[in-house]
């Protein structure tokens, strides 16, 4: 698959009495949203605060939507379509990130949804050779292997600790497509160099990679790595950091 025109990721905060009708939508939603004109790839998402994985991380008034659009014009038809309606009409506060894919390795589904992007399955880190500057976001995705799934919950939670204080970090947060076994987290991040400086140096994060390749964790994982060209919405539904500067991601493309 090619390298998408736009890939959006739309995040809603819900009041709690709406929690019943937004799992209705998590069941009704998943194939209209794929028939949505100009969607090549997209998936409804669960969230949890990123502090661990399973049903006690899981935030019942946070949802997300993760789209891969054939152009930006067709990703500007979403707040019109059923499903952007739908989500809008529960919804107390929203947030869409426009992404352009950098980097990314591995499937979702059985599918590359973000293409082959430029350097995409070198091995390591991502370039660091400052050709791409400003905030970027970093997807991860894995569906657990059963058996593995107990000691993988075991590594997590040093270096989700160690994430949230990590310099450079503007949000972060669990995602996922079931309450188990389908695991995700999107990080937000000031600057590429701030992301590679945590995700290939950090100790534990760099023994975390080392035991995903020995111990087997994963039947199916990917790692993209985006561009934030544009934040549209109320930054608070993402976590996102009070030192962040909101100027500094307009524009970046």
């Amino acid at each position: 698959m090619s390298v998408p025109g736009l890939v959006t990721l739309h995040v809603w905060r819900i009041p709690r009495p709406a929690v019943p009708r937004a799992l209705a939508r998590m069941a009704a939603h998943p194939r209209r949203l794929r028939r949505v004109p100009g969607v090549r790839f997209g998936k409804l998402l669960g969230t949890g605060t990123g502090t661990g994985f399973g049903p006690g991380d899981a935030d019942l008034t946070r949802w997300a939507a993760l789209v891969a659009w054939d152009s930006p014009a067709a990703a500007a038809g979403f707040d019109a379509s059923p499903v952007g309606r739908s989500w809008a009409r529960i919804a107390r506060s929203s947030v869409r990130l426009e992404l352009r894919p950098l980097t990314s390795r591995g499937e979702w589904s059985g599918h590359r949804p973000f293409g082959e992007p430029s350097g995409g399955h070198r091995p390591g880190p991502p370039a660091e050779s400052g050709r791409d500057t400003g905030p970027v976001l970093a997807l991860t995705r894995a569906r657990l292997r059963a058996r593995r799934a107990v000691t993988f919950w075991r590594a997590i939670p040093p270096v989700a600790a160690a994430l949230h204080a990590a310099p450079g970090l503007l949000a972060r947060f669990g995602v996922g497509e079931a309450p188990l076994g389908w695991q995700g987290t999107v990080s937000v991040w000031r600057d590429p160099a701030d992301l590679v400086a945590f995700a290939y140096r950090h100790p534990g994060h760099r023994a975390a990679i080392t035991r995903t390749a020995t111990e087997g964790w994963y039947a199916e994982e990917l790692f993209a790595r985006f561009a934030v060209c544009d934040v549209v919405g109320d930054r608070a539904v993402l976590g996102w950091a009070a030192e962040g500067d909101p100027e500094s991601v307009r524009g970046h493309a």
